[in-house]
C-alpha cells in the first residue's frame, strides 16, 4: 500500500464520525451481518479497495462464512453459493456502485421487492452508497 494522502479522520472528525455512526447503526438494523458484509465486499472489489477487501472478508471469515462463498463472490452471478436474496442485494449493489451504466434500472430494482422490505431495501441502498463513500476516501486518500 501507499502512504496516507491526508488523515481525514483526524482532519474531517465530525464528518468522519457520522460515517461512522451510520455503519453502526447499519449494523444494528434489519438487515443480517452476513448480507451487509457480502454487499460491503462486492462493492470494495468492484472499486478496487483493498483496505475494505481485507477487512470485509475477514469480517466474514471471523463470523464463520465459509471460504468458498466469500472466494466466489466475484462470480456471483454464475456461482450457486447464494440465496435468490443474497443475489438481488448484489444486483442491487453492483447497480447503484456502477449507477451511470444503468442508473439503477427498474429490472433491477424490483427483484428487491421479493426479497425485501421497504425499509430494507432502504437500508440496503444506504449500505451500498455508505461503502461507495469509504472506498473513495480509502482510495483517494491512500488509507
Amino acid at each position: 500500500m501507499s502512504h496516507p494522502r491526508l488523515p481525514f479522520r483526524t482532519l474531517s472528525p465530525q464528518a468522519y464520525q457520522g460515517l461512522v455512526a451510520c455503519k453502526q447503526a447499519l449494523a444494528s438494523g434489519r438487515l443480517e451481518k452476513s448480507l451487509t458484509e457480502l454487499v460491503y465486499l462486492r462493492v470494495s472489489q468492484i472499486n478496487g479497495c483493498a483496505f475494505c477487501l481485507q477487512m470485509h472478508a475477514a469480517a466474514l471469515r471471523d463470523d464463520g462464512m465459509d471460504d468458498t462463498r466469500i472466494d466466489s463472490l466475484a462470480g456471483w452471478r454464475v456461482s450457486t453459493e447464494y440465496s435468490e436474496r443474497e443475489r438481488a442485494a448484489l444486483e442491487w449493489a453492483e447497480a447503484l456502485t456502477q449507477v451511470t451504466a444503468g442508473h439503477a434500472a427498474d429490472e433491477t430494482f424490483a427483484p428487491l421487492q421479493a426479497h425485501f422490505s421497504d425499509a430494507e431495501i432502504s437500508d440496503l441502498s444506504i449500505a451500498v452508497a455508505l461503502m461507495n463513500a469509504l472506498n473513495r476516501l480509502a482510495i483517494g486518500l491512500r488509507l
